[in-house]
C-alpha cells in the first residue's frame, strides 16, 4: 500500500511502435500548508454508509475536505476469479477505517514487480458537510498504457475544494486485465474474453452510482476523466453499450482509440501461445500459478474487440452513431512525443517512415520534412505526437460532432512548464497538474518540487481546473471568470481552446498532418489484416 505521507503522479505512453515507457511525477502533499492557512471545517457526517457496510475516512490535506481510502468495490480476482468479469464484494459488519490506500495492481517496475491481485479500490475525496447535498462527481481513471499506475497517486483534495466529489479508481493491468485465451471465452456466458481491466472500470462506475450520494456526490451527473491510458479507457467507455447510463460527461486527455483495433480472435491466438510458453495444459493451470510467475511472461497488453464489450471498433461505432452520447472534452499536448523519441538520426528516420507508411512514405516525409540529425529528431517527436495523441483526439471530436447530439470541447495545450525539467516542452502529462489544480506536483523537476512556477501557472491552473469543474457540474465548461470555450465543429475552421502562454481560442494546430493521418488510417481500415 502507499504511505500518506508523500504521492507520486504516475502516467505511461508508447513509442510509436511499443507501449512500454513510463515516468514518474512527484507530488509532495500540502497537508501542513492549508492546516495552517485555513481553519478545518465540518466534514460529513460519519460513518458513511455504503452498500457493503459503514466507512469511516481521514481529513484531507485541504481544509474541509475529507478522503475515504481503500473501499472495495469488487471481490478480489484472485484464485478462480483471475480472468473473470468482477464480482461483488463481500459486505463486512461494524465500521471499516478507510484510513489507508489499497495495494495498488500487480505491475512491472525496473528490477521487478509491485503490487498485488487484491487490488480492486477506489478512494473517494469529498467536501460534502451531508450526505444530503449533490455534489458533481468525477471518476479519474489513471494512465499507465494499461500496464502500471493506481488511482491513489493522484490527489484529489483541492478539486474536492472546488465543490465536486472525486473517485480515483484502480483496474487489473498487463497480463490480469487484459489476458484472452479460447478456453475463457467459451467458458463466458457472453462468448468474451479479456477486456477485464475495462470490465473494472465498469464495475467502479456502478459502485458510485449506487453508493456515491452517500457521500455527498450526485449519482445523475457523473463525469469520467482521465489522461493517456485513462483517456483511452475513456474512449473505451462511450463506445461500449455495457457503460450505458453510467456517466453523464467524459473527459479525455490525450489518448483515444480510433485506429484499427485488435480483435478477440488474435488476442486468443496470443493467450494460447503463453500458455504453451509456460508449459501448462490449461487455464486452470494458469490460474493455480502464483501472480509473480505469470507477471514475468512477455504480454502485449491491448483492448479488444470481443463482440461484447466492444461490438466492434471503437471508429465504427461512433461512425454508426452508436456512441455513448455525452457531452465531452477532448485534446492533447504539444510536446508529447519527446517523451517517447530517442536516438533519431537522419538516415534512421527517413528508413523507420519507408517501413511504417511503405506507399505513403513520401507524401509521410513531406508533412514532417527534415535536413539534418536535429530536425529529424524533432520531426520523429511531431510525428509520434500526431499518429498517437493528435490526430486520435481530432478524430474524436470530429466524430462525436458529426454523429452525436452532445456537444464536444477541444483543446490543446501548449505552456512548457517552468524549468528546471527533464521533459522538453509541453510533454505528455504536463497538463495533469493544472487540471488537478494542484502545482505542489513537480512534474519531472530537477531536484524535484523546485520548479519556479510563475503566476501565471496559477492562473492557468486555476483557469482549467473550473473548466473542468465546471463541465463536471452542467456538461458545459463554460462559466463565470473564465474565456468563452466554444463547442467544436466539424469544419474547415475547427476551433478549440489553446490552453498555452495565454489563454485563447485558436484553429487546431498540425492540420496537414493530421490530413495526411486521416487518408493512411482510412486505408488501414480497408485492409482486411488490419491492425494497430
Amino acid at each position: 500500500m502507499i504511505p500518506r505521507g508523500g504521492r507520486i503522479f504516475h502516467t505511461h505512453g508508447w513509442t510509436a511502435g511499443t507501449r512500454v515507457y513510463d515516468f514518474f511525477m512527484r507530488l509532495f502533499r500540502a497537508a501542513t500548508f492549508f492546516a495552517a492557512v485555513f481553519p478545518l471545517a465540518a466534514a460529513i457526517q460519519e460513518p458513511v454508509k455504503t452498500e457493503q457496510g459503514q466507512v469511516t475516512g481521514v481529513d484531507g490535506s485541504v481544509a474541509g475536505v475529507r478522503v475515504y481510502e481503500g473501499i472495495p468495490f469488487a471481490a478480489p480476482p484472485v484464485g478462480d476469479l483471475r480472468w473473470r468479469a468482477p464480482k461483488a464484494p463481500a459486505s463486512w459488519t461494524g465500521v471499516r477505517a478507510a484510513d489507508h490506500f489499497g495495494s495498488t495492481c500487480v505491475q512491472r517496475r525496473r528490477g521487478g514487480f509491485s503490487g498485488a491481485e487484491d487490488c480492486l479500490y477506489l478512494n473517494v475525496y469529498t467536501a460534502a458537510k451531508s450526505g444530503n447535498e449533490h455534489h458533481p462527481v468525477m471518476v479519474w481513471i489513471h494512465g499507465g498504457a494499461l500496464v502500471s499506475g493506481a488511482g491513489s497517486i493522484y490527489d484529489g483534495n483541492l478539486l474536492a475544494s472546488k465543490g465536486v466529489v472525486v473517485v480515483t479508481v484502480n483496474y487489473r493491468l498487463g497480463i490480469f486485465g487484459f489476458f484472452a485465451h479460447p478456453e475463457l471465452t467459451k467458458e463466458s456466458d457472453r462468448n468474451s474474453s479479456g477486456n477485464y481491466g475495462l470490465l473494472d472500470q465498469i464495475a467502479a462506475l456502478e459502485w458510485v452510482k449506487k453508493n456515491i450520494a452517500a457521500f455527498g456526490g450526485d449519482p445523475k451527473r457523473v463525469t469520467i476523466f482521465g489522461q493517456s491510458a485513462g483517456s483511452w479507457s475513456v474512449n473505451y467507455l462511450t463506445a461500449t453499450p455495457l457503460a450505458h447510463g453510467l456517466f453523464e460527461r467524459a473527459i479525455g486527455e490525450s489518448g483515444a482509440e480510433f485506429d484499427p483495433a485488435r480483435s478477440r480472435a488474435d488476442m486468443e491466438k496470443a493467450g494460447v501461445k503463453i500458455q504453451e510458453s509456460m508449459k501448462a495444459n490449461s487455464v486452470a493451470d494458469l490460474r493455480g500459478k502464483p501472480a509473480e510467475e505469470i507477471a514475468k511472461v512477455p504480454f502485449q497488453t491491448a483492448a479488444n474487440v470481443d463482440g461484447w464489450l466492444l461490438p466492434t471498433d471503437v471508429y465504427t461505432i461512433y461512425a454508426n452513431a452508436k456512441q455513448n452520447d455525452v457531452p465531452t472534452i477532448a485534446g492533447s499536448n504539444n510536446d508529447e512525443g519527446t517523451m517517447f523519441t530517442r536516438n533519431v538520426n537522419a538516415e534512421g528516420f527517413k528508413s523507420q517512415a519507408e517501413r511504417q507508411y511503405g506507399a505513403e512514405a513520401a507524401d509521410f516525409l513531406k508533412v514532417y520534412p527534415f535536413s539534418s540529425d536535429q530536425e529529424a529528431y524533432d520531426a520523429a517527436a511531431h510525428a509520434m505526437r500526431d499518429r498517437t495523441f493528435g490526430w486520435e483526439m481530432r478524430t474524436w471530436a470530429r466524430m462525436q460532432s458529426k454523429t452525436g447530439k452532445s456537444k464536444i470541447y477541444m483543446y490543446y495545450f501548449d505552456h512548457v512548464p517552468p524549468p528546471p525539467q527533464r521533459v522538453k516542452g509541453a510533454y505528455h502529462g504536463a497538463e495533469i497538474a493544472y487540471v488537478f489544480g494542484n502545482l505542489l506536483v513537480a512534474p519531472y523537476a530537477t531536484p524535484p518540487g523546485t520548479p519556479a512556477w510563475t503566476d501565471y501557472d496559477h492562473k492557468l491552473a486555476d483557469t482549467m481546473s473550473t473548466y473542468w469543474v465546471n463541465f463536471a457540474t452542467t456538461g458545459d465548461p463554460n462559466g463565470k471568470n473564465v474565456p468563452k470555450w466554444p463547442a467544436f465543429k466539424a469544419a474547415k475552421s475547427e476551433m478549440l481552446m489553446d490552453f498555452g502562454d495565454k489563454i485563447a481560442v485558436g484553429p487546431v494546430p498540425n492540420r496537414p498532418a493530421l490530413d495526411f493521418l486521416d487518408t493512411y488510417f482510412e486505408k488501414q481500415r480497408q485492409s482486411p489484416s488490419a491492425e494497430r
